[in-house]
């Protein structure tokens, strides 16, 4: 049993508990030769993983450069990670004379990439997630690679089936999902031509309390906006326990490349998510639609058993979500488009 704060009161709090490294992560960075650098730190997840891995790296009592590399649209940010002993490196990642000059280390966690206004700037999301790992893919020939993707790549699956296994064949839904398959193509050919070890993550829905599905089917039932239940059922895993398993697949990076399923052992009702979420607001959610029998769900029963089971319970995600909401804490203010079903972003 895992003992957690009944409520995390500030951001400071927040981003301890989604860095603390388990023992397990620890004991990987003790093993694990040469530095570290993630290429697209500056993201939603970028920030944590990063800390986590800085503090994994303290605790196992190893000497291990980490770089992050970013635009860095965040000042804040990079001077955060600059304080915590991160060496930030500032620059456009789509040009080849900046990528050409990164340091070449022994390990890479890729997480540059497009999704949100995808549609709407096609060339660019494909620029990012398939041109950009193309040129990465080549450049890291001789390091260990791991690659953020996304359980968009496989198709819709029955809602009773638990999920689209590493096994199931991708069926992109529109031009953000097929770029990320197009992503994976590029470091699985790489993983291919240069012998490179990697490993493709993925990842179906990491949330914390400042963004995630939670997030955003708490602020429509706290503001009385209807739910659309046409994507009824999804799949989240709380962000410090996603970081975790990641940055324990630097044990698992081989050649051809390695898939990974990252997410809950749950298949969960957005519509109980609601009804939770009307509970602890003391608020009759509203909705729209019906549940369909498919949705974009992943089992990530291979991921459990080779690094254990989530130890963050979704109820206590829901439970501190719904203080922070009411407290009016800061989030992102990027929805997730959870429940999107033609693939446009």
């Amino acid at each position: 049993m895992h003992s957690f704060p009944a409520e995390i009161i500030n951001v400071n709090q927040l981003e301890d508990l989604l860095s603390t490294p388990t023992p397990k992560v620890i004991e990987t960075f003790k093993h694990l030769h040469g530095d570290i650098i993630i290429l697209g730190v500056g993201g939603k997840i970028g920030p944590s993983l990063a800390r986590m891995a800085k503090r994994a790296v303290d605790m196992a009592g190893v000497q291990k450069r980490i770089f992050g590399v970013s635009r860095f649209g965040s000042v804040e940010m990079k001077k955060n990670l600059k304080k915590i002993g991160i060496e930030t490196i500032q620059g456009d990642l789509l040009d080849r004379k900046f990528i050409s000059e990164l340091p070449r280390v022994e390990n890479v966690i890729f997480m540059a990439g497009k999704k949100f206004g995808s549609t709407d700037s096609t060339a660019q999301t494909w620029a990012m997630n398939v041109y950009l790992p193309g040129m990465v893919a080549e450049l890291y020939r001789h390091s260990k690679i791991i690659v953020y993707s996304t359980g968009c790549v496989y198709p819709f699956v029955q809602v009773k089936s638990g999920g689209a296994t590493e096994q199931t064949q991708p069926d992109a839904h529109g031009e953000y999902a097929q770029s990320c398959l197009g992503r994976e193509r590029m470091f699985e050919y790489g993983s291919l031509a240069y012998k490179t070890p990697a490993v493709l993550i993925r990842l179906n829905y990491a949330v914390e309390l400042r963004y995630g599905i939670q997030v955003d089917i708490a602020r429509k039932v706290h503001s009385g906006t209807p739910i659309d239940l046409t994507m009824g059922y999804a799949n989240m895993i709380w962000q410090g326990d996603a970081n975790a398993a990641v940055l324990r697949s630097f044990e698992i990076c081989e050649s051809p490349a390695n898939i990974l399923n990252v997410t809950g052992p749950e298949t969960l009702s957005i519509r109980r998510i609601a009804d939770r979420f009307g509970e602890l607001f003391f608020i009759q959610p509203k909705f729209n639609g019906q549940e369909s029998e498919t949705a974009w769900l992943s089992d990530a029963s291979r991921c459990h058993t080779l690094f254990g089971y989530p130890k963050m319970d979704p109820d206590q995600v829901l439970q501190w979500t719904a203080k922070w909401i009411e407290k009016d804490m800061p989030i992102l203010n990027k929805p997730t488009h959870y429940d999107t079903r033609n693939g446009k972003f």
